[in-house]
């Protein structure tokens, strides 16, 4: 099981200045990927998290691929926010490790290099295709795929984008809610009727992607927007981790410790515990804290 790290919180006079600890590095090589906590005195957006990825029982390498954007300063924060992403490389492609990484790398490119202020959802939007480019264009001999959970917060506000089966859950008040749309073929044909849930959940196809980053020049991403508040969980995981767990068991592990590193530890454990078949990925943001705004003309205000 890979390692995981969390920074400390800084006292006001450093956060200003101060750096994360390390970069995510290559999953599928058996290197630690930090995590860290990040809060500044003049900012009421507060988040604590840990990220951990586990190549599972049975698999030797690890597809899956994780990373984060922070802000080093309060500035930053207010412009651009905090960006959390997770990829599984398809099964069945070649170099699903480098599908997975290559997506991770161009979404985290380019939430750095965004514009101030610059809204969410579009933003996410746009980084899913440069994603899928870059994808595609690496592919372009071997055909590889990956899919693609992304979370962005900034004031009060999570905007999620997704392709593939990689999800994003809510846990609030001891609830999980799903905050994705599987994109398989047995979720599409319950979408239109022509299976219920419960055949869907079982069926052969709930595992083959309908929709996935570098399988076509273009790609279409669900983006979604939520207001957070103090004390909620945002999950990022890949199929390996929900594959194994239950909403209700996802709720219950998070919500039982306030400690985000042990949270995606037991997480990662409890998946592997009840199948360990696939990698797991576990991305634990807990919200300590928000800075509620409203927004006039396109300009955010802050709300008392």
């Amino acid at each position: 099981m890979f390692e995981v790290y969390r920074g400390q919180r800084l006292p006001p006079q450093q956060a200003q200045n101060r750096r994360m600890l390390g970069a995510p590095v290559d999953v599928a090589r058996g290197g630690p990927i930090p995590a860290a906590h990040k809060a500044f005195d003049d900012v009421m957006l507060e988040i604590d998290f840990a990220e951990l990825s586990d190549p599972g029982r049975q698999r030797a390498e690890n597809e899956d691929y994780l990373g984060h954007v922070a802000p080093d300063t309060s500035e930053q924060a207010r412009s651009h926010g905090w960006l959390f992403a997770v990829a599984d490389g398809v099964g069945g492609h070649e170099k699903g490790e480098v599908a997975s990484r290559t997506a991770i790398e161009a979404v985290l490119e380019g939430f750095r290099e965004a514009s101030r202020g610059e809204p969410l959802s579009g933003l996410l939007e746009k980084l899913v295709r440069r994603a899928n480019t870059r994808v595609f264009d690496a592919g372009m001999n071997s055909g590889m795929a990956t899919t693609l959970v992304a979370c962005a917060l900034r004031y009060d506000r999570a905007v999620v984008a997704h392709v593939g089966d990689s999800r994003c859950y809510l846990i609030r008040q001891r609830t999980a809610t799903l905050l994705t749309r599987d994109h398989t073929i047995a979720n599409e044909h319950a979408r239109l009727g022509l299976l219920s849930a419960d055949e869907a959940a079982e069926a052969e196809t709930r595992h083959i992607l309908s929709r996935s980053l570098g399988t076509e020049l273009s790609v279409n991403a669900e983006v979604n927007e939520h207001q957070v508040v103090p004390g909620d969980v945002l999950l990022l995981c890949s199929d390996g981790l929900h594959g194994a767990l239950s909403a209700g068991e996802i709720a219950g592990v998070v919500s039982e410790t306030s400690d985000v590193e042990l949270a995606a530890r037991r997480l990662v454990e409890l998946a592997n515990k009840n199948d360990g078949s696939d990698n797991v990925t576990a991305l634990v943001v807990r919200v300590q804290n928000v800075e509620r705004v409203g927004m006039y003309r396109g300009r955010p205000y802050k709300l008392r």
